[in-house]
């Protein structure tokens, strides 16, 4: 304590006020750290919640007394608490993500309930179930379903429902395969809806269009393909060393077309009608009157003149040969598919590279066109060459999450900031200080004894000399003529204190209590 006071009083003003600067510093730093140590890190618990959705998340950590904090949309949580919080959560149902379901139908009482009503009920419910459904999959994050259902009227026809689907990802963006599946699901569970009427609409990437899974190609068939090609040339020429891109031109518009054609040549019977007509005249024989018109007369006995025809009729019915045909060319037909490959050379035994020879660039060409399905006549291009790649040296393979990882980043920059600080005012404010502080203390070197009398030794009175400058040491005539007196001051002052040793134990006895009188 007496260190530090004597330390205290020797500095001035503005030094004072420099070391107080300091120690408040100091231990704002120190006590800083230790509430940045103190204070558990925080992990997201949830992100991207509607307000609705996000207050009632608050309301619940409010009541468990959870130590929460709301950065923008989010929701961070102590990092050791995050787990337990988000089970206990969602057996509450937290958070409602996609709407209301089916629970909306308890809420429907008997009386006062209209067809009307219970129909928008059941109809907010199918939505916020199929929401709930898409938005399980890992990677989405929100979704919203949007049902046009029309009213059953029996006196119109062609009454289709239609649906919209909009989706946000935590990737990015979906893929139109993905899409096809939101399609069939929503589909699937409205009676009457198609997956053609269901538009899936994703907030970074916009409408995505729905492909024909049945003739056609889409960027996920052409993927498909690619990685096939490039499985199948890897076994030949190994892992990493084949380049595989597709172009395929896919056909966008839809066509139909009727044909009619007559074959005048190709005339079948289809009804023949036969008709046969036969007649016979009988004449009155000649000289005939009233009386042998008797039955007792003679014109019995005579002969009359007699005639006897026939007929025949066929007509035939004749059907001329017709061919009708329609063709319907509906969008994701190839039109044209374009193949480049590349793939590395050979490596000899003493490091060069050379091309594949062109016998074994053909054997994998025709291997590409049995995979991709190659149709010379449909304009179909395979163009494979054999360069050199450029070899890049392999990385060290990442390893798991370390513990720097799971810390927060302000929380490790806040650490950083303390801790130069610290360092700073150690350094460059308190080191110069105590350093200052010692040079002043008031203590001043021991000066050289005065002048001795003229033909005597010097005289040590104990006294410190206050001039900047060294009395010059006289000695008796009979020492100065001594050749062994050194030219030294210092070791002429250690061989004077050698020689009167008692006086110079007295000295110092003298100044060991003053200084504790001083004390």
């Amino acid at each position: 304590m007496q260190q530090m006071l004597s330390f205290w009083s020797v500095l001035d003003m503005r030094r004072r006020v420099i070391v107080i600067v300091a120690t408040l510093a100091m231990f704002a730093a120190v006590l800083a750290l230790a509430r940045v140590a103190s204070t558990p890190s925080m992990s997201l618990l949830y992100a991207g919640l509607e307000p609705a959705v996000a207050g009632d998340v608050v309301r619940a950590l409010d009541q468990r007394g959870a130590l929460y904090e709301v950065r923008g949309d989010s929701i961070w949580v102590s990092g050791g608490q995050r787990d337990q919080l988000r089970m206990s959560l969602a057996g509450d149902g937290l958070p409602q993500t996609g709407g209301a379901g089916y629970e909306l139908l308890d809420q429907l009482s008997g009386f006062g309930t209209t067809a009307q009503m219970f129909d928008a009920a059941y109809l907010r419910a199918k939505e916020g179930e199929l929401a709930r459904t898409i938005t399980s999959n890992p990677f989405v994050r929100t979704a919203r379903v949007h049902l046009a259902v029309p009213a059953a009227q029996g006196f119109r026809r062609d009454q289709r429902p239609s649906a919209s689907v909009t989706v946000t990802t935590t990737t990015g963006g979906i893929t139109p395969a993905q899409a096809q599946a939101i399609r069939h699901l929503v589909a699937a569970a409205v009676a009457g809806l198609v997956p053609d009427a269901v538009s899936v609409i994703d907030s970074a990437a916009g409408l995505i269009p729905a492909v024909n899974a049945d003739s056609g190609f889409g960027d996920g068939k052409t993927e498909e393909l690619k990685r096939a090609v490039e499985r199948l040339l890897e076994a030949r020429v190994g892992q990493g060393r084949a380049m595989v891109e597709l172009a395929v031109d896919v056909v966008t518009e839809r066509e139909s077309i009727t044909e009619r054609r007559f074959d005048p040549q190709g005339r079948v019977a289809i009804s023949t009608e036969t008709e046969e007509k036969s007649n016979t005249a009988t004449g009155a024989p000649p000289g005939v009157t009233v009386a042998s018109n008797l039955p007792e007369g003679d014109a019995a006995k005579g002969e009359g003149s007699r005639s006897q025809g026939s007929e025949t009729r066929e007509r035939v019915n004749y059907e001329v040969s017709e061919t009708a045909r329609e063709l319907l060319r509906a969008p994701g037909g190839v039109r044209r598919l374009t193949a480049a490959v590349l793939v590395d050379g050979l490596r000899t035994p003493e490091g060069t590279w050379q091309p594949r020879s062109d016998q074994e660039l053909a054997d994998l060409r025709e291997l590409v066109a049995s995979a991709v399905g190659f149709d010379e006549a449909r304009g179909d291009v395979i163009t494979i060459k054999s360069m050199e790649f450029d070899i890049v040296s392999g990385g060290v393979a990442a390893s798991g999450p370390g513990f720097l990882s799971q810390l927060d980043p302000m929380a490790l920059i806040q650490l950083g900031v303390i801790s130069a600080v610290i360092l700073a005012l150690g350094l460059f404010v308190l080191r110069p200080l105590m350093a200052s502080g010692r040079a002043g203390s008031g203590v001043a070197p021991l000066a050289l004894p005065p002048a001795a009398p003229e033909g005597g030794l010097p005289v040590l009175t104990g006294e410190i000399d206050d001039g900047s400058g060294l009395p010059p040491l006289t000695v008796s005539a009979s020492r100065t003529a001594d050749a062994n007196t050194p030219q030294d001051p210092v070791e002429r002052l250690r061989q004077l204190i050698s020689e009167r040793q008692a006086e110079s134990v007295e000295l110092l006895r003298s100044w060991m209590d003053e200084r504790e009188e001083t004390r």
